[in-house]
């Protein structure tokens, strides 16, 4: 009875991942055609066409790559706001005159490993202090952006390494390598999330950690590794970044813990974890990205598109919750009916 009962939950999962992946998608058609629309000389040019769309891809890939790390973070059942102050404190500490005289290895080996460090404070602090999320990322911001603004002396550093800077120049294929990056990260999170034990774990503790736990999951220990999880994407994308600025401040990377959030959110992640797809959540990011460049091209205020991406966010959070009711409200049937 449980294997009969499980084969439809698992086609309703996959035919709604399907059906919101293809509305973003049609999302994405909808803006393009807005700028078709808005700016008809700008799109008649294909050479133009090319570089527009490439340039969507590399401002995506920075975040998109702490988008996949906030994907696994939320399905698991928590929430990382410190990942902004965790990208500004790994480029500042990748960029200091000590740390680039080891080369780009080090400054890669630095940004890395403290993303991964303090992704596993703040997994500590949440899973064996027993925070909040919430509380403990919130203070992981403020303190992780105070301790960048003082290894920096709140001045901006400049990269003066040729290999790194040249990660956001080259190109591969026609392709930037940002873009190859963002796809080699999506990738591996995709494996990670659907083809082992460690994303059917993030599944199971983000739907019930005590059901998880008394399966023989060690909650803490998983949740520890999600946000080290979380920090590794932090710390790749402190080298994007750097390497796209050519340097690194305390500033950098504001407010995108509330993109990778948005993204996920609109990808199908839900805020109350146990389900969720790095497909969808990409999907996320290019939708903001082509907003961003659609506002971009047309000139417009700053302030109207956080408006659009608000407006979006709600809309999102609304229809996931309406479409999660239904399929609960359905499946709910289908058990009545099968067991009388």
């Amino acid at each position: 009875m449980i294997a009969e009962t499980a084969l439809p939950k698992a086609h309703q999962k996959f035919d709604d991942n399907l059906l919101r992946n293809l509305g973003l998608v049609g999302v994405l058609v909808i803006l393009v055609i807005i700028g078709i629309v808005t700016r008809p000389e700008l799109y008649s040019d294909p050479a133009w066409v090319k570089n527009n769309f490439l340039i969507i891809l590399q401002q995506a890939s920075g975040i998109g790559v702490v988008t996949v790390g906030m994907t696994f973070v939320i399905i698991g059942g928590g929430i990382d706001l410190s990942v902004g102050a965790i990208i500004a404190l790994a480029g500042v500490w990748s960029t200091t005159l000590a740390t680039q005289s080891y080369g780009a290895g080090g400054m890669i080996f630095t940004a890395l490993v403290v993303g991964v460090v303090v992704g596993l404070v703040n997994g500590a602090l949440i899973a064996y202090g027993k925070l909040v999320p919430f509380i403990a990322t919130l203070a992981m911001l403020v303190s992780a952006r105070g301790l960048a603004a003082q290894i920096s002396g709140k001045q901006t550093q400049v990269s003066a390494n040729d290999t790194i800077n040249s990660i956001a120049t080259t190109k591969l294929l026609g392709i930037p390598l940002l873009v190859w990056i963002l796809a080699l990260v999506v990738a591996a999170g995709w494996v990670l999330l659907n083809r082992t034990t460690f994303g059917r774990r993030t599944v199971a503790v983000g739907g019930n950690p005590e059901a998880a736990r008394l399966a023989g999951i060690n909650v803490k220990r998983h949740t520890l590794l999600l946000y080290m999880l979380s920090g590794l994407c932090c710390g790749i994308g402190a080298i994007m970044l750097t390497s796209q600025a050519t340097s690194a401040q305390a500033a950098m990377a504001n407010l995108y813990e509330l993109d990778a959030i948005a993204a996920a959110i609109i990808g199908g992640t839900l805020l109350s974890g146990g389900r969720g797809t790095i497909v969808g959540a990409l999907f996320g990011v290019l939708v903001f990205s082509t907003i961003t460049n659609l506002f971009a091209i047309n000139n417009l205020a700053t302030e109207v598109q956080n408006m659009v991406k608000g407006g979006i966010i709600v809309a999102a959070v609304l229809l996931q919750q309406f479409r999660y009711r239904s399929l609960t409200n359905l499946l709910r049937r289908r058990d009545v009916g099968n067991n009388p």
